[in-house]
């Protein structure tokens, strides 16, 4: 599924007459490495220069193995992009083709380490002098090749005015700062800007690497449809950057930044998302799934372990619930796409009444997914009128289950409500999707079993969960106001110049180590699964979920 960001942009920038082409590197990446030439080049690497943390006997090991995965690489992606993904056997072999594939090619930059979820970059990307060094470095950079080779070429071609790199995560730092180096070194007279969530949570440190700008021009902080639109047409003016908002740049051997406009924190204008250009049929899914928005922000805004709005002023905001029925109507009918991923951070009750009354009667049927809290409005004839109109997974924010810590997180839930929601939304046939964690700060072993109780209770009614531990990152309440959620102290050394996770220490409870044991400990207690892909991401259980229901076939259950 493409990340909405760039169609988001795109659209509001083709609406003011601005010429775009945008370009989904992740599926271009990934696509790239996952062929044959890639494994073999992958060999080639291995044998003439074989990373020194690697052991004889594991290098041997995979020269081994390569040619077997090139000669499958090709049909097993064919086989994620047809019909054969719903048949679990068949396209869970297939998928794990491509998971060893992925760990075959990322051998050579050990301990650099691609999966599909994730990227375990070899250096901390979190610190300047760790992550300038290696973006230059084809030996120990994974990307630099794909980027260079498969990416870099048409950019030159191009010949564009402005590259933009929008930066979503830390396992995307290193690829674009390879990017915006490998277009710098290239010469092109063009501006690049970074921008992106990423960038938005790193804006008081950015200012503080001003090396960061030998690799790029500015940066974009929060909303880039006002910023981006404004930037070109300074640079087709004047040149006058001081006239554009949320903008961090280099003047004169100086770092500056612009003042951030209240009003575009989370407030794009409702366009319709534009896809045109990207190639759809080259994701790894059978059938195109495009993600839209129906608010922007949280209804909640509450959560203490939750940075939404990266710090920003506090500002919800509901998109007209019947415009986004039209939007994903025209969805459909632009890119032919059934299947519909609300990435707000909750959907309202509101918003799902509207859907499911506007969508009950849809030809075709739209299938539709998306995060929503234990809200008692969503009452069993609400989720019942959901399933009927598409909805087919609902992902749910449980966190925990113990009310002491629910109390002291601001969740604002109550372990009843969730009890009777789970209930009613699987007897309506949706997909139940629960997220939690261990260890927030003051939280006892005790409380953290409450937890995995309430789960195996109701392990009838969730079809698919994510445990982990809990994570400081910057901007959360918790690390803003640390002394009034027990954190005695917070550890951020000057070298992690670029950190947004940060190691803590609490006065009582459970720490990080014990946190993560817990939730490493749930996870090898797992069922196995015939069709474990299913359970790897969001996007595979949600087609999983609309495939069993237009079957009428029982939803699998995660704990069975």
């Amino acid at each position: 599924m493409p990340q909405l960001a760039l169609p988001t942009l795109t659209a509001h920038l083709r609406s003011q007459s601005i010429s775009v082409l945008q370009r989904d590197l992740n599926l271009e990446v990934f696509d790239r490495l996952l062929t044959p030439g890639a494994l073999n080049a992958a060999a080639e690497r291995l044998q003439k220069h074989p990373p020194e943390a690697l052991s004889t006997a594991k290098t041997a090991s995979a020269l081994a193995q390569i040619p077997k995965y090139a000669s499958q690489v090709e049909s097993a992606k064919a086989v994620l992009r047809d019909g054969r993904f719903y048949d679990g056997p068949t396209s869970h072999a297939a998928f794990m083709i491509l998971v060893q594939s992925l760990g075959l090619v990322s051998l050579p930059f050990y301990p650099a380490y691609l999966q599909f979820t994730s990227f375990r970059p070899p250096v901390a990307v979190d610190q300047s002098t760790q992550l300038l060094p290696i973006v230059d470095d084809p030996q120990r950079n994974l990307v630099y090749e794909p980027l260079r080779e498969g990416i870099l070429p048409d950019i030159v071609r191009e010949v564009p005015d402005i590259v933009g790199i929008s930066i979503i995560t830390l396992d995307q730092m290193l690829a674009a700062m390879t990017l915006a180096h490998l277009v710098k070194e290239a010469g092109l007279p063009c501006h690049i800007s970074v921008g992106g969530p990423h960038v938005s949570m790193l804006r008081d440190q950015i200012p503080r690497v001003p090396a960061l700008f030998d690799l790029f021009d500015s940066a974009v902080v929060f909303s880039g449809e006002s910023a981006l639109l404004r930037l070109a047409e300074m640079l087709d003016g004047d040149g006058d950057l001081a006239q554009v908002p949320n903008l961090i740049y280099r003047s004169g051997g100086e770092v500056r930044m612009t003042p951030v406009e209240a009003s575009s924190v989370n407030s794009s204008p409702d366009l319709t998302p534009d896809f045109d250009g990207l190639p759809l049929d080259r994701y790894l899914t059978p059938t195109p799934v495009l993600p839209l928005l129906s608010s922007h922000g949280c209804y909640h805004g509450k959560c203490a372990f939750c940075n939404v709005g990266y710090g920003g002023p506090e500002h919800f905001r509901l998109i007209d619930p019947d415009l986004v029925v039209e939007q994903m109507h025209t969805l459909h009918r632009r890119y032919g796409t059934r299947h519909i991923f609300f990435a707000d951070e909750a959907l309202t009750p509101r918003t799902l009444r509207t859907l499911a009354v506007r969508l009950a009667d849809a030809d075709p049927v739209l299938h539709w997914c998306g995060c929503v809290r234990f809200d008692p409005g969503l009452d069993r004839g609400l989720l019942e009128a959901v399933a009927e109109a598409g909805g087919r997974m609902l992902l749910f924010g449980l966190e925990t289950a113990a009310e002491s810590t629910i109390e002291r997180m601001h969740k604002g839930t109550r372990r009843e409500i969730m009890s009777r929601v789970l209930r009613d939304s699987a007897a309506a046939g949706i997909w139940n999707h629960t997220f939690f964690f261990f260890g927030f700060p003051g939280e006892t072993l005790d409380d953290a079993q409450e937890t995995v109780n309430f789960v195996y209770a109701h392990q009838d009614t969730i079809h698919s969960g994510s445990p982990g531990a809990f994570l400081l990152e910057r901007y959360a309440p918790a690390q803003q106001s640390p002394q009034a959620y027990g954190i005695t102290h917070i550890a951020e050394p000057a070298v992690q110049d670029l950190a947004i996770y940060f190691d803590y220490e609490v006065s009582i409870g459970l720490d990080e180590a014990a946190a993560d044991n817990l939730a490493s400990r749930l996870v090898e207690v797992l069922p196995k699964k015939r069709f474990g892909q299913y359970y790897i991401t969001d996007v595979y259980r949600f087609l999983y979920a609309s495939d069993l229901w237009e079957k009428g076939r029982p939803m699998p259950l995660w704990l069975a």
